[in-house]
């Protein structure tokens, strides 16, 4: 394929952003939980551009998009999401200068709609009672109404959303553990973290354990998680790879963000406590292991929830 001067320039810039991404430290948890011949760590997503796990997807989807030709210069990426994917797409976008248009349900939090205006985002607001669900259904009716106007990026059926977690998050992981990662746990939204990482591990060393995390109920506090059984499943999710699924309490999660605040110095997300509380599930049943975790953002988009805790 033959690329424009814009393409080359975008492909370019890209390159220039890629360090940004993903390479993030591994956390050891060791006050808020401990327990002789288990240790437990935790990715801090947050820190690459864009503020959180989505940004490897999200840079993913460009970078692919660009390479593909399906996305040109002067078309705007458009795609749904509840915040985080979104805030990944418009931070990468205003880099790049590449508009961004997202479909957000209108009960997402305050400090994710100024982040996405911050950015330059335009935002399409959805019910707040259809979830993301309803906002994927507006976002693919906008792309067929004006399908020269927008690259559809449908984080939850590209496959180049987990594809992002299989080159890189499992392979930092690996590398960080030294090998000696013995169990893998997350929780499931678009579930590209825990199926892009799963994959890749299990290539490194098929003896380890693969646990998936989801809501305890349809009606649940942990913003970008699916409760499957009632969701809509994305395309990409695999129900295979799990060895183990476990359900989380919402209010045991947040007990968990005062918990990490006061013992670790983190202030995390609930879903990132969500993922701990996963992670501990796990460390419970086991006598020894290495046991690692995602912490997909911190608190810093949750005061609502931080008021109500502190």
């Amino acid at each position: 394929m033959l690329l424009t001067a814009e393409t080359q320039d975008l492909q370019e810039q890209l390159s220039t952003l890629s360090s940004f991404i993903g390479n993030t430290p591994l956390f050891p948890i060791t006050r808020a939980y401990s327990k002789p011949g288990v240790k437990i760590y935790a990715k801090l997503e947050w820190q690459q551009l864009g503020g959180s796990v989505k940004a490897r997807p999200a840079f993913r989807i460009i970078q692919d998009a660009v390479k593909s030709g399906q996305l040109q210069p002067g078309q705007s990426l458009l795609d749904a999401s509840s915040g985080n994917t979104a805030i990944a797409y418009a931070a990468i976008g205003a880099a790049i200068q590449i508009p961004v248009t997202i479909c957000l349900p209108e009960n997402a939090s305050e400090e994710r709609k100024t982040l996405l205006k911050a950015f330059g985002a335009n935002i399409v607001y959805t019910s707040r009672f259809g979830s993301t669900d309803e906002a994927q259904e507006i976002a693919k009716q906008l792309y067929s109404d004006y399908p020269d106007r927008y690259f559809y990026a449908d984080q939850y059926g590209n496959q180049s959303n987990w594809q992002a977690h299989y080159h890189t998050t499992a392979n930092e992981i690996f590398r960080q553990t030294k090998g000696e990662i013995t169990h893998f746990v997350a929780g499931l939204g678009t579930t590209g973290t825990f199926t892009g990482t799963s994959r890749k591990l299990k290539e490194l060393n098929p003896e380890i354990e693969l646990i998936s995390l989801q809501p305890d109920a349809a009606m649940h506090g942990l913003e970008g998680w699916k409760h499957l059984e009632t969701a809509r499943v994305p395309k990409i999710y695999d129900a295979t790879i799990a060895n183990q699924n476990l359900a989380i309490d919402t209010y045991e999660a947040f007990d968990l963000i005062q918990k990490v605040a006061q013992k670790e110095g983190l202030l995390i997300s609930p879903s990132a406590a969500a993922n701990l509380a996963g992670a501990i599930k796990v460390a419970d049943s086991i006598e020894e292991g290495v046991i690692v975790t995602v912490f997909p953002d911190n608190a810093e988009k949750y005061a609502e929830v931080l008021k109500s805790l502190f």
